[in-house]
């Protein structure tokens, strides 16, 4: 099995017991990235669903993630997506997974069937 990133909605459909979430739980035997910003996303979500943060958090820490941080290279290559998918209105955080994607040379699990088109070079493994 080959590294992933995770977008906020494959975490969400894991943690969710959604479509999709069986896939992303098979990931997780090999590498699974995320960026801060995404695990951001993720926390913000259970957080609006009533989870309290220290709970999210152990949550999220069983997952075992290797979550990254959000730096200036990574700040730059989001902005450059932002022309080439501006078509899809894909957010700030869904441009940050896809440039952690591209910079690691991983495939991207996603919820978001929007980006099941997107030719930027990145391998996007739509999960449902």
């Amino acid at each position: 099995m080959s590294d992933s990133v995770l977008d906020a909605s494959a975490i969400l459909a894991l943690l969710k017991q959604e479509p999709g979430g069986e896939r992303v739980y098979e990931a997780l035997g090999s590498t699974c990235y995320v960026s801060a910003v995404n695990l951001a996303e993720v926390a913000t979500k259970l957080h609006d669903d009533g989870l309290w943060e220290s709970a999210s958090r152990v949550e999220l820490e069983l997952l075992d993630l290797s979550i990254l941080p959000y730096d200036a290279d990574l700040a730059y290559a989001t902005a450059a997506l932002r022309p080439l998918t501006r078509h899809l209105g894909l957010s700030l955080g869904d441009r940050a997974c896809l440039a952690l994607a591209r910079h690691r040379g991983a495939t991207v699990l996603t919820a978001d069937r929007a980006w099941a088109d997107l030719d930027i070079g990145v391998t996007v493994e739509v999960v449902r």
